[in-house]
């Protein structure tokens, strides 16, 4: 009998990560997806590494945040204690809640971190540094297929460092040129997740890596991704695109996601974003002729 049968969209639950350097928004934008899948600030878990910094987020008015769930966590950073951590918050929240892990990095470099558990691996009599890789290596998978296999939504963190390379520069001599940013893991991690989002310091996220439809998302994170991602990983439902320039319609200060696309296709006949709809329509007023007067 075989194994090959017709392929068909099954629901899944979001497997992501938000990479970032220091100041980028990466928590907020985590618990905005969160809130957006969840609509429900108690079924959203926060494990925190950064020295409780998460707590800043918690009932702010200013930002529409709520009272999430949440744990602190401090040094060792080992896997073991994560895993524990990941287990817990996720039988806590339920199969339709969101654990976020902020952040994944102390994980791998801090103390308790994989790294530490090679070192430790390799002063044993016996081995080496080389050797020691195999054996600190399982608890780094062990560590990212237990986010990956609990029943309910993940979102991880993980801190960015700038990566160069020696090139030749334009006088003929080599140089240091940046070539991006690297987070701080494994350099293998990001595969292993559905979506990575590449937020910058102005607080833009971009993909780069997507099995979903944001391969052109290129905005700053709201509740509304998390609302889009949950419609398109339960129903299958791909989000409205913008007519003009191709990227996903979001909701838009006191906008709603149908507001503005009811407006746009009511004045222009199609389907806008609200910074087209606005540039297409104040065009449109611009050139109209003027009306005379009986």
């Amino acid at each position: 009998m075989s194994l090959f049968e017709k392929v068909t969209r099954k629901k899944a639950k979001l497997r992501l990560a938000l990479t970032g350097v220091s100041g980028a928004g990466k928590t907020l934008s985590a618990l905005y997806i969160a809130f957006g899948i969840t609509g429900d600030w108690s079924k959203i878990a926060l494990i925190d590494t950064e020295h409780e910094r998460a707590r800043f987020y918690a009932d702010r008015s200013d930002l529409g945040t709520g009272s999430f769930l949440y744990a602190p966590f401090s040094p060792p950073y080992s896997p073991d204690r994560y895993k524990q951590l990941v287990q817990e918050a996720a039988g806590i929240v339920g199969s339709d809640g969101v654990v976020i892990v902020d952040s994944l990095s102390h994980a791998w470099n801090n103390e308790g971190g994989v790294l530490d558990i090679k070192e430790k691996i390799a002063n044993q009599q016996g081995k080496n540094s080389y050797t020691a890789w195999s054996e600190a290596g399982k608890y780094q998978n062990d560590l990212i297929n237990t986010i990956l296999a609990v029943d309910c939504h993940t979102i991880v963190t993980m801190r960015s460092k700038m990566e160069y390379a020696m090139q030749e520069n334009e006088r003929g001599k080599i140089a240091p040129v940046k070539i991006g940013l690297a987070p701080v893991q494994r350099e293998d991690t990001e595969y292993e997740f559905d979506i990575v989002l590449n937020i910058g310091r102005d607080h833009t996220a971009t993909a780069s890596k997507d099995t979903t439809f944001l391969d052109k998302f290129g905005q700053v994170i709201t509740p509304e991704l998390g609302v889009q991602l949950k419609n398109w990983l339960s129903d299958g439902a791909d989000p409205e695109r913008c007519e003009t320039c191709g990227k996903i319609i979001t909701a838009k200060k006191s906008k709603t996601v149908e507001q503005i696309i009811a407006a746009s296709t009511k004045a222009l006949n199609k389907k806008c974003c609200y910074d087209c709809y606005a540039k297409e329509y104040r065009e449109m007023k611009a050139n109209a002729p003027a009306t005379v007067p009986d």
